[in-house]
């Protein structure tokens, strides 16, 4: 059966990067933050190899930035989130759980510190906008909450250095990771932080304007040719092996961060004036009875789920698998899942019920082997 076609119109959003993207041939699209998000060129996995072998230019404009502004800003920004921002310096990137007054998650994105009173917030697939603004008009801060007009294109994979000196110079290659720094090309300035979302190292421009955007994907393209450059996207494959979690697929609001693994990303006693940091309190006392695990499932046909396959054990409800896909690297599918807590423990065996049948798991832990 073929594929339902996804229609794209005036309310789906097209980004700087569009016409390029379709000029060199996409073959699959999803939709993210109201923005179109490339998914896979060649396949899903010859873009995988291809990702882990040389370097690829994706369009990730969809992570749209929040962007809070003024005295009240660091105020607003603990609101926000468990993890302790108070020693947050300028030309950081910090990885942010971002909680409700439940402790639920809202959202995972990166925040970067552009000066004492600016941040942004590097936003996963949710409207974050309205709940930053929402608490920033409730509590009468001095604060203006924004989307400016900003773009991130990446560059990941293990050549991606190589290509960025070729474009901004030799400097690139001195960014920390989860550091970024403000350089200037052709009389722009371009925050390029080391950073993305895959295992395989590299880079995201923050492109400040939406008309400079052609222009940056050509001399980046231009840049890669003798480093084997393709277009790409964030990889299914890649990002299972590696860990990496989706909002909204692994995790939603029903989960507190320390039920998605993200514990050490909370410092929730020090983090004062968070929202959700009493609810929190009560969380870490009581321990969490589920959380996210990997899976290896003995079987090529499981598919990616649209909606959570049922995890048991011994006839027993166990949690549920939320992302997987074949590695042809590790010849098994690999899978993310939320375990109950009497199951989680690496070697337990446990079976998925998948769209073509039961098929038998393990429980191992995150990230799967990137060597």
């Amino acid at each position: 059966m073929q594929a339902p076609v996804l229609s794209i119109s005036r309310r789906t959003r097209r980004t700087p990067f569009t016409r390029r993207v379709n000029e060199a041939g996409v073959k699959g699209y999803t939709v993210y933050n109201h923005m179109l998000l490339p998914t896979f060129f060649r396949s899903v996995e010859e873009d995988y190899w291809h990702l882990r072998e040389a370097v690829q230019i994706w369009d990730v404009s969809c992570e749209r930035q929040v962007e809070v502004r003024g005295p009240d800003a660091q105020r607003l920004m603990q609101l926000l989130t468990p993890r302790d921002l108070s020693e947050m310096p300028i030309g950081q990137c910090y990885y942010i759980p971002i909680v409700d007054e439940t402790g639920g998650m809202l959202n995972d994105p990166v925040a970067l510190r552009l000066e004492e009173d600016r941040f942004w917030i590097s936003i996963a697939d949710s409207d974050l906008m309205f709940w930053v603004k929402g608490l920033a008009a409730g509590m009468r801060m001095d604060v203006a909450v924004s989307e400016p007009d900003v773009s991130p294109l990446a560059v990941q994979g293990p050549k991606a250095d190589d290509v960025l000196a070729n474009v901004f110079g030799d400097q690139v290659r001195n960014i920390k990771f989860f550091r970024f720094e403000p350089l200037l090309w052709q009389g722009h300035e371009y925050m390029v932080a080391r950073s993305g979302y895959s295992k395989q190292g590299g880079f995201e421009i923050y492109v400040p304007d939406s008309s400079l955007g052609e222009t940056i994907w050509d001399a980046v393209t231009e840049a890669g040719k003798p480093h084997d450059i393709y277009p790409g996207g964030p990889n299914l494959i890649e990002r299972v092996e590696g860990g990496l979690l989706s909002y909204g697929n692994d995790m939603t609001r029903e989960n507190t961060p320390h039920e998605c693994g993200l514990g050490k990303f909370c410092q929730t006693a020090d983090a004062i004036g968070c929202i959700g940091r009493d609810a929190l309190i009560r969380v870490i006392m009581e321990g969490p009875r589920r959380q996210i695990r990997g899976l290896r499932i003995d079987s090529k046909d499981v598919g990616n789920p649209i909606e959570p396959y049922p995890v048991t054990c011994d006839g027993e409800e166990a949690g549920q698998v939320t992302s997987a896909a074949w590695s042809p690297r590790l010849e098994t599918t690999v899978a993310i899942g939320m375990i109950e807590a009497d199951y989680w423990e690496p070697g337990t065996e446990v079976t998925v019920e998948t769209p073509n049948g039961s098929r038998a798991a393990e429980v191992v832990k995150l990230p799967f082997p990137q060597k």
